[in-house]
């Protein structure tokens, strides 16, 4: 019997902390969507800028990379795991720079997956290059793929035009980096925006699907899945981490939060639209809520 480390509730996020390859094949559950955000394997003692000041990029002894085939194993190893909690129609989104990202396409095709779009996040306040000896970095990937070829996957193609101005969405998203507010219960140093988890879900999902997260990190996948109406389940091997997301979803329950919340996700967003916001909730389409 899996243990959660904790669970709202609604019963609609539950947090376990252990190591995703030793808890995946406890269970036979199997998901809508999948969203992963695995290791870069970054933390080699370089610099970045942030906030006005030159840090460390290094965030942890599980982001230290390994030799080319370590991680090719690794990367082979959650994949498949995955690809097997997937329901035959769903969909994985996978996050990465071009440090992982092409391995991670070659796993997906050796595994069977169908690889459908590869998303260009261009961030709207990427930090400055502080070497000058190459471009400045602003951007990342996101690998959307669905388990089967030949089995259709879910799409709200019609939700994802109306956001854009009733055009077709591209393949390139403009959004901010994760901002302030998005870290009032504590800092996750790889920790992703609501606003580009809040797409994705909204993509790829309907309401009441559940999603996966096997690297839940702050657990910002499952805030998103809440405010749009889904349930979630996230694996967390780090401790403080785990604690972070439950503290997160605590905060969710406090209505003035979660409805600013939602305003703050429709402005960096939505804002083109004139969606009428009513009590902490925000209609995108006839049935895709945000509440």
């Amino acid at each position: 019997m899996i243990k959660s480390y904790y669970k709202s509730n609604e019963k609609d996020f539950t947090i376990v902390n252990g190591n995703t390859f030793d808890i995946l094949p406890q269970f036979d559950f199997k998901f809508d969507m999948i969203f992963a955000d695995p290791p870069y394997f970054l933390s080699n003692g370089g610099i970045s800028y942030q906030s006005g000041k030159i840090v460390c990029v290094d965030k942890g002894e599980w982001d230290k990379g390994g030799t080319f085939e370590t991680i090719l194993e690794f990367n082979r190893k959650w994949l498949s795991l995955c690809r097997d909690k997937l329901k035959d129609n769903g969909s994985i989104w996978i996050s990465g720079t071009y440090h992982n990202i092409f391995a991670i396409a070659q796993s997906l095709n050796e595994l069977g997956y169908k690889i459908l779009n590869i998303i260009t996040w261009e961030k709207t306040n990427p930090p400055p290059n502080i070497s000058c000896r190459f471009f400045k970095y602003s951007t990342e990937f996101i690998i959307w793929a669905r388990k089967s070829p030949k089995t259709p996957h879910k799409f709200n193609y019609e939700l994802m035009k109306e956001i854009n101005n009733n055009q077709q969405m591209t393949d390139v998203w403009k959004l901010p980096a994760i901002s302030r507010w998005e870290k009032s219960c504590g800092k996750h140093p790889t920790q992703k925006p609501l606003s580009l988890l809040t797409r994705i879900i909204l993509a790829s999902t309907d309401k009441d699907n559940w999603i996966l997260d096997p690297f839940a990190g702050s657990s910002t996948t499952g805030i998103a899945a809440n405010l749009c109406g889904r349930r979630y389940l996230g694996i967390e091997q780090e401790i403080e981490f785990a604690d972070l997301g439950k503290r997160r979803r605590i905060e969710l329950e406090n209505i003035g939060i979660r409805k600013e919340y939602c305003k703050k996700i429709h402005d960096l967003q939505f804002a083109e639209l004139q969606n009428s916001v009513s009590e902490g909730t925000i209609f995108y389409g006839s049935d895709l809520p945000i509440d």
